[in-house]
């Protein structure tokens, strides 16, 4: 293969794809984003001096480019964490491809916590919405939802009309790796679901009979970056800037919520469809940070 210190087209063309993924899944910060594509353009420029390219990327490679790349431990875990999503998505991507970071030790850094929003932050963040438009319908059923439920932002947008029981109040979400659960909806998030049904869905669907319960403007399945556009601008309208918002944080903010209000920890693993306990468990960290800052805000010798 001919050296050369350019990124081939086809590995330009994979970044920009999976950028694009990241950022409509997770709605990760621009920063961010701007930070996952210059490392994977860094480690695709340093391959392909050597003939290599991404594809064919093997474990010695990354290890030869963190030797020759030093970085803070910081810097170099968000290293780490951009080639672990990168090659991850890849190796599911395209078959045959193996994923060269799973042998890789992780650097120890201090654990983030996840971050949540106020009760009173979410409360004006749901009633954003205008309910007498057939969008803003759409959108109260949805954050009311997905702050009910504590649905992943695929859960959300891929849920069928058929997986909600609106006569027993619950809904069957299909989750990672494929598992079923039950999850409860809530009196007042069925009420906005029921409303969005009745006056705003019929008018989406445009006469026909989608599977998707949530609707685009256009009669389809709503996708993760509709939604986290949404998310972002109804927020901005209620005035919650300087915090970095997502569908995932309103996620957080309904199991941070239920734990602050004495939610049983295996209960909030099953709604959350976590698979082991000690993923859940982060978010009792989470209750404890704000039970100190509550402590020392008001106590006398707090």
């Amino acid at each position: 293969m001919e050296q050369t210190s350019s990124i081939a087209e086809a590995d330009r063309q994979s970044i920009d794809a999976f950028i694009e993924r990241v950022w409509s899944e997770d709605g990760l910060a621009s920063r961010t984003l701007d930070a996952y594509r210059s490392d994977l353009e860094g480690l695709a420029t340093w391959l392909a001096a050597r003939g290599s390219d991404l594809r064919h990327a093997r474990r010695e490679d990354l290890s030869a480019y963190h030797g020759s790349q030093p970085a803070a431990v910081r810097s170099m875990a968000r290293r780490q964490s951009a080639f672990r999503r990168y090659f991850g998505w890849l190796a599911r991507q395209e078959g045959g491809v193996e994923d060269p970071t799973l042998l890789i030790e992780r650097p120890r850094t201090p654990r983030s916590l996840p971050k949540a929003l106020a009760e009173r932050e979410i409360e004006g963040l749901l009633q954003a919405p205008d309910t007498g438009t057939t969008l803003g319908l759409r959108d109260r059923a949805m954050l009311e939802l997905m702050y009910a439920s504590g649905l992943r932002v695929s859960e959300l947008v891929e849920l069928p009309l058929a997986g909600l029981n609106l006569r027993q109040g619950v809904l069957r979400v299909t989750g990672k790796g494929g598992k079923d659960r039950l999850v409860p909806v809530g009196e007042v998030a069925l009420e906005h679901i029921q409303a969005y049904l009745a006056q705003a869905r019929p008018i989406l669907a445009k006469g026909r009979q989608p599977v998707a319960l949530f609707l685009s403007k256009r009669g389809e399945g709503m996708t993760r970056q509709m939604f986290w556009t949404l998310v972002k601008r109804h927020a901005l309208s209620v005035g919650i800037v300087g915090k970095r918002i997502s569908p995932h944080v309103l996620r957080h903010s309904f199991a941070t919520h239920l734990l602050n209000h004495g939610a049983d920890l295996r209960a909030l693993q099953m709604l959350l469809g976590h698979s082991a306990l000690s993923t859940t468990q982060i978010y009792t960290l989470v209750a404890k940070e704000g039970l100190k800052r509550l402590h020392a805000q008001h106590h006398p010798r707090g």
